[in-house]
């Protein structure tokens, strides 16, 4: 009986850190949710130099903070579900190739795209890859949004060029970066306030 009811909790509290933050808008309402989310956010912007803002805002665009997220199945005679467009997974959205590349890249091989910390982590590879290739600003979440969606070479061919849809989309990217970043300003130092001191404040 106690073992059932131990494995009901351990199933309960897996699902609720898997699930969908309550406020997707606004970051100090997730970070202060999910506390490793920040620490992993951080350790990803010393690792990289990419603000914890703009690999939030990636997300966000992403996979809107789902664990298992993937792109919606096509149609086929417009009613019967389909194929997915993709293999894109998890938080990051990334394709099975580049993520493949990232794990070899890092020597993480045990990385998985549902795993907040392993995904804000290759947003941080990636854009530092962006910036090395393509000389996009770390802080540039735009351009840097437009080299994460039409690849490195892509971008340096101007494939975006044209793709008004794919415009708007990294224009949400600099604005919920910016919005974040603000955001942040005001609460990251009570995030960086150890348990007790988070008590007194």
């Amino acid at each position: 009986m106690q073992r059932s009811i131990l494995l009901a909790l351990l199933l309960t509290l897996t699902g609720c850190l898997s699930s969908q933050p309550r406020n997707v808008t606004n970051v100090c309402d997730m970070f202060e949710d999910r506390r490793s989310w920040y620490e992993a956010a951080m350790r990803t912007e010393q690792r990289w130099n990419v603000p914890v803002s703009v690999s939030m805002a990636f997300i966000y665009k992403e996979s809107a903070f789902e664990s298992r997220a993937r792109p919606p199945r096509t149609r086929l005679l417009w009613v019967i579900p389909w194929v997915r467009p993709s293999d894109a997974f998890g938080y990051p959205q990334a394709l099975d190739s580049t993520w493949d590349d990232y794990r070899e890249s890092t020597g993480n091989f045990i990385a998985r795209r549902a795993n907040f910390a392993d995904a804000v982590d290759f947003i941080g590879w990636y854009n530092a890859n962006s910036y090395r290739r393509n000389n996009i600003a770390l802080h540039d979440a735009r351009n840097l949004y437009l080299a994460y969606h039409e690849g490195n070479t892509g971008f340096d061919r101007r494939t975006y060029e044209g793709k008004q849809w794919l415009l708007d989309a990294a224009a949400r990217v600099q604005n919920n970066a910016d919005r974040y970043k603000a955001q942040l300003a005001q609460c990251r130092a009570h995030l960086e306030m150890s348990w007790f001191g988070r008590l007194l404040d």
